[in-house]
């Protein structure tokens, strides 16, 4: 800490227990690790409540959150959202959505227009109205009402630009894998790009829960089934992002960032990815040692 005043710190507490130290191979080995020592805690009579996670990044939380679900642990994310229901994390789903099925008119009324590209709200009621009176997905509203030269040029060819994009996603993914696919789609989508001229660490943040969509697509396991793995990788993501959190008042696993537990206090914390580039993180070196 370059800006750091001189002081002498001592305390008149006495001394607690000594902090515990696991490395883990990986993200899903600490994971596991940390989701092992809370059943023990609680199967010795303590309260879930009474456990924290603790993490610098809130693209950290992705891989606790499943390793808490599989072990069926309920939890809440302190002052947050879980992974799978952020904004970025669901406009990133809505594309590959439409690689899938042009006929999802969620994912279109989510992605049309995200991030901004002209399409302005008297287009959209036009096309929305051409789906209703003829009965047919609003991609196919879109198609037609371009093919009949139903609007100005200018709205034409923000619509036209919106078509090609997908199409553009979409073309060569047969030959990608899964985190190929979902890189491509979010940097051909410009999400990273939009994100990053959001000021601040909210910004920051959304880019690196993009990132960690790109990872959660890596470390996806397909099944054996017929289903695709973009089809089987949107299920999972769709049942992470069901299983409500736990209710306020329910005795539940806290999760939160290190800038949210200040002034907080639980029996059994742990810290999650103490590792370079991370905490400390690579935008805020001196920062661990203010916090």
């Amino acid at each position: 800490n370059q800006g750091r005043l001189g002081k002498e710190l001592w305390t008149a507490g006495e001394s607690g227990e000594q902090i515990s130290l696991y490395a883990g191979f990986n993200e899903q080995d600490e994971a596991r690790y940390i989701v092992e020592q809370i059943e023990q805690w609680t199967g010795a009579g303590n309260t879930r409540a009474s456990a924290a996670i603790l993490y610098r990044s809130n693209a950290q939380s992705r891989v606790l959150e499943e390793a808490l679900i599989r072990a069926q642990v309920p939890y809440r994310i302190y002052g947050g959202q879980r992974f799978y229901e952020r904004m970025e994390i669901r406009n990133a789903l809505a594309y590959l959505r439409l690689l899938l099925s042009r006929g999802d008119d969620a994912a279109v009324e989510r992605v049309i227009n995200t991030p901004p590209r002209g399409i302005g709200g008297k287009t959209l009621d036009m096309v929305r109205e051409c789906a209703r009176s003829r009965e047919i997905p609003l991609w196919n509203a879109i198609t037609a009402v371009i093919a009949e030269q139903a609007l100005p040029a200018r709205a034409l060819g923000a619509l036209e630009g919106f078509v090609a994009l997908i199409n553009e996603l979409d073309s060569g993914t047969d030959e990608l894998s899964l985190e190929e696919v979902v890189e491509q789609v979010i940097q051909g989508a410009s999400l990273i790009e939009f994100y990053q001229k959001e000021k601040g660490e909210k910004g920051q943040a959304r880019v690196e829960n993009l990132e960690e969509l790109v990872s959660a697509a890596k470390q996806f396991v397909a099944g054996e089934d017929e289903l695709p793995p973009l089809q089987q990788f949107l299920d999972s993501a769709a049942l992470d992002a069901g299983d409500a959190q736990a209710d306020e008042h329910e005795d539940s696993v806290q999760l939160m960032t290190l800038h949210s537990a200040k002034g907080l206090e639980f029996p059994l914390v742990f810290l999650a990815g103490m590792e370079e580039n991370l905490f400390p993180h690579r935008m805020s070196i001196e920062e661990p040692g203010r916090l």
